[in-house]
């Protein structure tokens, strides 16, 4: 029921946005709950009270946010919104380590991960930045040696702010999230600036950090020969990711059926290794169909960012996507030993609340955006807005009465 409400409040608030976003983060919500469910029931239980106050907010952001373009006027609110979500489990007496990585706070009986709501707050500082100076970061009128780049005042606010985040998210031993990070700068700097050479430097930079890393970082060394040789470190830090192959061996192609795998073999099956026990109980078939569904997601996504004009939205749009893809991909592509598994959430279908809300938050605002655009570029009539409609019936209203009040008063 509060499923089919969220697509009637997407219809009268955002009937011009693209059918398929909500129905597709509906079906992965939904494959992710029936595996937790399978897993755990009291995190089943969980899990549904946390879907309700997602969709909630899903709908209260589709109201509030009437026009996406008026959200780049708070630009510098978003940028210290937050900075000070990833700074948050760093204070003593609130943050919490699970897993060895410091990215919690303890709020009474809930635990919650800031980090999640940090990505959409610098996503919308990102865009609102660089929709501003993308022409004078592009013109490149400063010089290092034989190469123009972008003078640093122009350039210092927004790498700022980047450098930082992953600097706290890398003490925080976030790794999945200061990747992430990284990502979503380069591919927004991109979009903007239409340089390739910020996606050449960036490529370069990540290379060199990940070596730097891999010397520095005891964990990142144990990552990756546990991607290379899980057997090596069976009855350690090889355990996980072997089972999770088992999983998948064990599925095969058309899996061995809800209820009859052993998926509760695998440490954190319902979190980081969810995509695991999908491709045990649905096999090859079930996984794919959930890389399908990410797929279509992220195309309906950069269909919008493509499709604007206004920079903000283009780049707002492009960097909501990216989030949503790269978070697909770091945990898929690690739990497949395509690269070393780094502690992230794979969106709408893992375990947890501030992932699952963060995420229909993401949502609501992607849908707004694809509205606009459709508005804008004339698919669908530029009508007033849910909360303009509402304003001038009330309006009306008020007018009726009054006029009603002076005929009552002339005939007297």
């Amino acid at each position: 029921g509060l499923l089919v409400a969220a697509h009637i409040a997407v219809r009268m608030m955002a009937g011009g946005a693209d059918a398929t976003l909500l129905p597709l983060a509906v079906l992965l919500n939904g494959i992710g709950y029936v595996m937790i469910a399978r897993l755990n029931d009291e995190r089943a239980a969980k899990q549904t009270t946390w879907t309700f106050v997602a969709i909630v907010a899903f709908v209260i952001t589709l109201a509030i946010v009437q026009r996406p373009p008026d959200l780049a006027r708070y630009k510098w609110t978003f940028l210290f919104v937050g900075v000070g979500s990833l700074l948050l489990p760093l204070v003593p007496g609130i943050g919490t380590s699970v897993g060895g990585a410091r990215i919690w706070i303890s709020v009474g009986p809930v635990t919650i991960q800031p980090g999640e709501f940090a990505k959409i707050a610098l996503a919308l500082f990102f865009a609102a930045y660089l929709a501003d100076n993308r022409e004078l970061i592009a013109a490149g009128t400063g010089r290092l040696g034989r190469l123009h780049i972008p003078q640093m005042r122009y350039l210092l606010p927004i790498t700022g702010a980047w450098a930082f985040a992953i600097a706290v998210m890398v003490a925080e031993k976030d790794l999945g999230s200061a990747l992430l990070f990284f990502t979503l700068f380069t591919v927004m700097m991109w979009v903007a600036t239409e340089r390739a050479l910020f996606l050449l430097i960036g490529i370069a930079l990540f290379a060199g950090a990940a070596v730097v890393a891999y010397r520095l970082f005891e964990v990142v060394r144990t990552r990756v020969q546990v991607m290379i040789d899980p057997w090596s470190q069976y009855q350690g830090k090889g355990y996980q990711p072997a089972q999770a192959m088992f999983a998948f061996a064990n599925g095969g192609t058309g899996g061995t059926g809800l209820g009859m795998g052993s998926p509760n073999k695998i440490p954190a099956a319902s979190t980081d290794y969810i995509f695991a026990a999908v491709g045990e109980e649905m096999g090859l078939i079930g996984a794919t169909a959930v890389l399908i569904a990410f797929l279509l997601l992220i195309g309906a996504g950069m269909r919008v960012a493509i499709r604007a004009e206004r920079p903000f939205e283009k780049l707002l749009a492009t960097g909501l996507t990216t989030i949503i893809g790269m978070q697909a991909f770091i945990i898929t592509a690690g739990v497949l030993r395509v690269i070393p598994l780094t502690g992230i959430t794979l969106p709408f279908m893992s375990y947890g609340g501030s992932s699952l809300l963060a995420n229909y938050v993401l949502l609501a605002l992607l849908i707004r955006l694809s509205d606009s655009v459709a508005r804008r570029t004339g698919d669908v009539p530029d009508s007033l807005t849910f909360g303009e409609r509402m304003e001038a019936r009330a309006l009306r209203k008020q007018a009726t009465r009054e006029a009603r009040a002076l005929s009552q008063g002339g005939t007297r």
